[in-house]
């Protein structure tokens, strides 16, 4: 029964990243963006689940063996790389040469990603606070870049 109890405790992280991850996503849905709601909410919660995951093994097995050495900030490099290659793939050149696309939405399958770790580590109000600062840049801010342009919202997405 502990072992659950201790499982219901982890998936705290997990449920936060889901909402922050899903307010991002879902800003990214409103926007007709190639990655949405479900895209941001996966990255999100995985990258949760690979912290929570790093943290266990450490708790569960670092004090078994001297020699078993476990790498957190590894774990941190492994999940933004892969994201990463995830954010390549939502970039790509116009073929009229107005240059690339999809470099925003990239950036926010990142931030999702740096929320959903930062959830994992339990640190929620951090995880808020950048949600919303994610959220300011990508609604209101974006929209003021738009009207200073004078061409509405911004089309790098």
């Amino acid at each position: 029964m502990e072992s659950v109890l201790t499982e219901l405790n982890l998936m705290q992280g997990l449920v936060a990243a889901f909402v922050l991850s899903g307010l991002i996503g879902w800003e990214r849905e409103s926007r007709n963006r190639s990655a949405g709601l479900r895209t941001h909410i996966l990255v999100g919660v995985s990258a949760a689940l690979f912290i929570v995951l790093g943290e266990n093994l450490v708790t569960n097995f670092a004090k078994q063996d001297d020699q078993v050495r476990f790498d957190m900030i590894g774990i941190l490099g492994a999940v933004v790389s892969g994201v990463s290659f995830l954010g390549a793939g939502a970039i790509f050149s116009s073929q009229r040469g107005e240059g690339a696309k999809g470099l925003t939405t990239a950036a926010s399958l990142l931030a999702v990603a740096a929320v959903g770790m930062t959830c994992g580590l339990h640190l929620y109000v951090l995880a808020t606070g950048a949600t919303l600062l994610y959220l300011v840049t990508l609604g209101p801010l974006g929209l003021l870049m738009g009207a200073k342009k004078g061409s509405g919202p911004t089309e790098e997405d």
